[in-house]
């Protein structure tokens, strides 16, 4: 695939992705895990079958260093679900996610000794700024209730309110919210430390990034069985929703599983776009396509779902996407031209 295909794939597909994330989690705020296990449970049955062929290819990468992916993908995706339970505002948690730049660029100093120029530190500052004055922004801002029509028969309108491993109420007090934030930093350290250590397996095994799609997701499968209650008490909210009939069914479908779906489809496009985009650049590169996309998706998100954004928010936003620009310098202003070969030569010899 080419970098400029997978990089359109990334933008759609995550933007997609998004969408339909936040039409579940408005109605059911802790339906996070329902959609995690279900994209990893649709993307292994597709890699089995398509990359692996039913178990006939053999892995090229050793299985410990799969192992390593998976633990850190796994973790850095339960703990990004788990953080929305404690009043973290879906643009809050795009702005905050979209400090994965700077979490990158620590872990290539710290991992691989990596140095950047001046103006790549005053980026991070500039971003790392823009993520605390949007994180002040939203500690007081107000969840929206979720709607009645999807609360499932005999409860209440506040949708997580049969078992008492999820929030009783939508109302998060300042406690909750700055747990959430450090949920959001852990995850984000996570990222960006899988990230780094993908980009040193392709160099040392070679470029197989759909075999490592596929292994990420179905390694962690066993580890959903530690959630099954709370699987199985969103899987009934979920088909307790408002019956719909879509195209080409016979028969009317509860409106979030038709969701899911959607969601897990524009996942697959996402995931693999982004695993495809490995192959070809450094995980800095990755991780600003990434940045980009969610930007997109924050506008949209402001705007369809009417998410509470306030000066502060534009400010902060400013500030985080300015510093990416200047991060990645694209017209080469602020990056120093090379020298030529004849002074570099001159220069090697005195």
């Amino acid at each position: 695939m080419h970098p400029a295909v997978a990089m359109f794939l990334v933008m759609f597909g995550c933007w997609a992705n998004v969408v339909t994330l936040e039409m579940m989690t408005t109605v059911h705020p802790g339906c996070g895990n329902l959609v995690t296990c279900s994209q990893f449970i649709v993307i292994a049955i597709h890699g089995f079958v398509f990359t692996m062929k039913c178990g006939t290819v053999a892995s090229k990468i050793p299985y410990k260093a799969y192992f390593m992916m998976v633990g850190l993908y796994f973790a850095a995706s339960v703990i990004n679900n788990h953080a929305l339970k404690y009043g973290i505002p879906m643009p809050l948690h795009m702005i905050f996610k979209a400090g994965s730049l700077v979490a990158n660029l620590i872990m290539g100093m710290i991992v691989l000794g990596r140095y950047y120029p001046r103006h790549k530190t005053v980026s991070v500052v500039a971003i790392t700024i823009g993520i605390i004055l949007c994180t002040y922004a939203s500690k007081s801002a107000p969840v929206p209730p979720p709607a009645a029509a999807d609360s499932a028969p005999g409860t209440s309108t506040t949708a997580d309110t049969t078992t008492s491993t999820t929030p009783s109420t939508p109302e998060h007090g300042a406690a909750d919210m700055w747990y959430g934030v450090l949920l959001l930093v852990t995850a984000l350290l996570l990222s960006a430390r899988l990230g780094i250590f993908q980009e040193v397996l392709y160099r040392d095994y070679g470029r197989h990034s759909q075999q490592a799609l596929f292994f990420t997701h179905v390694l962690p499968l066993p580890m959903f069985a530690m959630l099954s209650s709370d699987l199985l008490h969103h899987a009934a909210l979920f088909s307790a929703s408002e019956p719909v009939v879509a195209p080409l069914l016979p028969i009317a479908v509860p409106r979030l599983w038709l969701i899911l779906l959607a969601n897990v489809c524009t996942q697959y496009i996402c995931i693999s776009s982004v695993f495809h985009l490995t192959e070809s650049c450094t995980s800095l590169t990755v991780t600003l396509v990434i940045t980009l996309r969610k930007f997109i998706s924050l506008i949209f998100s402001i705007w369809y779902f009417s998410n509470p954004f306030h000066r502060e928010h534009w400010i902060g936003s400013l500030l985080v996407f300015a510093g990416t620009l200047v991060f990645t310098d694209p017209f080469k202003l602020l990056t120093p031209a090379p020298a030529p070969a004849a002074q570099k030569v001159k220069a090697k010899a005195q």
